[in-house]
């Protein structure tokens, strides 16, 4: 089940799939919800996608990385995205946050002993020393519910098929 109550149905903001588009709050508030994400960083000028367990910490997104890892080198004062979902298949719902922002791999030594204190250890079984912070320059989110309506023309969910309304 996915984190977060439903949106009002009455009066809410759609865009023009139909998805409730979500305040930065709301935004933020799932966004803290889940513990994995992917980070989209550049890598030998292609893009590249990693995922990552992380925390929100004073409205950044921090996550833990190796000492010479290309997702440490890729995101050094980088502008990078970060994606964060969760869909819940038997009821059709969910929700998905997007943040644009730049990630700096931190250095800062007052700051790094801040951050060894949250409860953010990594899942990976290699050494994770390095802490990477991303500011929310831009976050969007958007959610997914069936209120039992479906918009005219629109083909509901199949499961085991490509067809998506």
């Amino acid at each position: 089940m996915c984190g977060g109550a439903p949106g009002m149905l009455i009066g809410m903001q759609r865009d023009s799939a139909g998805l409730e588009v979500l305040s930065r709050d709301d935004s933020l508030s799932l966004l803290g919800s889940v513990p994995v994400g992917r980070v989209v960083f550049t890598d030998r000028a292609l893009p590249a996608i990693q995922p990552v367990n992380f925390l929100l910490h004073d409205g950044t997104v921090v996550f833990r990385t190796g000492a010479g890892s290309k997702l440490a080198a890729a995101t050094r004062e980088a502008i990078v995205a970060f994606q964060a979902d969760c869909f819940d298949r038997d009821s059709e719902t969910g929700w998905s946050v997007s943040v644009v922002g730049p990630a700096r791999v931190v250095t800062d030594e007052a700051e790094l002993e801040e951050l060894r204190h949250l409860p953010l250890r990594s899942w990976a079984p290699t050494r994770r020393d390095h802490f990477v912070r991303i500011t929310v320059s831009q976050i969007t989110g958007r959610r997914l519910s069936r209120d039992g309506d479906l918009a005219h023309g629109d083909v509901p969910f199949e499961h085991g098929s490509t067809t998506v309304a």
